[in-house]
Parts: C-alpha cells; structure tokens; sequence
C-alpha cells in the first residue's frame, strides 16, 4: 500500500470523525477498515489502496445528513482534488460507487467486490459493541425518549437489521458474524432478556 495514501487519510481525513456520534466515529473506522483488509483475501484482484480507501470515507458524511451519509459521503471523496494524484478516474468511480453500496438498508446488492467487502465489514460482531453504538446514536438524534422507548427503538433496530429477515447482508465467510447473529437473535427471542441486558449494557 502507498505510505503516501495513508498519511494524507490519516492526517486530513481521520480528524474530521470527530464531528460524528461515537458509533460512527474514528473507532468504528478503523475496525472497519481492519475487517476489510482481512476480507480482502477472500477476493481476487482486490486493490488495497482502494479498499483502504473506501473503508475510510465511508461514513464522513455522516454527522451531515445521516439519512443519506453513503451518498454524502461519496461526494467528499469525489470531490476531493487531493486523491486524484494516487486514482485514475476509473479507479475513482469504483471507489464511490464502493463508499455508496457499503450501507446495509440500501436494500440493494454492491455493485462490485469492493462494495461487497467494505457492506460485510460494516457488519457488527460485537453485541456489546453493536448495542452501545445503537444508544450512542439514540441519544445523539432522539434525545427526548424514555427508557421504555429507547428500548424499544433498540429492540426494532435490532430487529429490523440482524433478525431472521433483517437487512443486512453478508458476502463473506466470517465466523465472527455468525456467532454475532446467533447471540442477536438469541435476545430477540427473548424481549424482556434483550430489555435487561441492553439496560445493565448501557447503565440506565
């Protein structure tokens, strides 16, 4: 990988996470980008620099516009006349078009290997991880909620992302992601269990 590449990421671009909420946040970065370069040898002709790449502007825009941080956020890296000198424009697209597939509630399959391995790293398989980064952001934008619904936003985010007909898709073998989702759905089966837990989780 170009040395080049990743001063001018980690010195210009990692700095601008601090505007996100913690569960998007520099840390969620770096555990993405360390999940795609392990998924990365599952691939042929996988462009590291690339992937590096797309792994760290992919939630830059977050604190933006949430709703639509893939689409935010692949503009920033379009739009930024630094990355040109280490991408061709062909190589550039795919970048954006990675930084645009990687959101799970796309509902729609990655356009290329890039945009399957940087959706699969965006994957939780932490449920303590998963569950803190799911009240970091309930606060932040639905801060007048009581416990009870703070809860139940949880319980339907969980739902909704990880149950037996949630969203998010995987396309890599990760043994991790499956024990992952067998905890998940363990506590979904059980709503006072799942209630219990994420309360003690996140000390309220």
């Amino acid at each position: 990988m170009k040395k080049e590449l990743i001063d001018y990421i980690q010195n210009n671009i990692f700095p601008e996470y601090s505007n996100n909420e913690s569960g998007h946040g520099i840390e969620h970065i770096k555990y993405v980008i360390d999940h795609c370069m392990k998924f990365a040898e599952q691939f042929d002709n996988i462009d590291l620099d690339m992937l590096y790449t797309i792994a760290a502007f992919h939630d830059i825009g977050h604190h933006i516009d949430k709703k639509n941080h893939e689409k935010v956020s692949a503009e920033i890296f379009y739009n930024n006349i630094d990355i040109t000198e280490f991408f061709t424009k062909e190589e550039r697209i795919i970048i954006k078009e990675g930084i645009e597939d990687h959101r799970a509630s796309s509902g729609s399959v990655p356009r290329s290997d890039y945009g399957k391995i940087i959706s699969s790293a965006d994957r939780s398989t932490d449920v303590n991880e998963f569950l803190k980064r799911t009240h970091s952001y309930t606060l932040k934008y639905e801060p007048n909620l009581n416990q009870d619904e703070i809860v139940e936003r949880a319980y339907n985010h969980t739902k909704e992302k990880y149950g037996d007909s949630g969203y998010a898709k995987n396309y890599v073998i990760d043994e991790d992601y499956n024990n992952f989702k067998n905890i998940i759905n363990e506590l979904l089966n059980d709503k006072e269990k799942f209630k219990q837990y994420y309360l003690q989780l996140n000390n309220l």
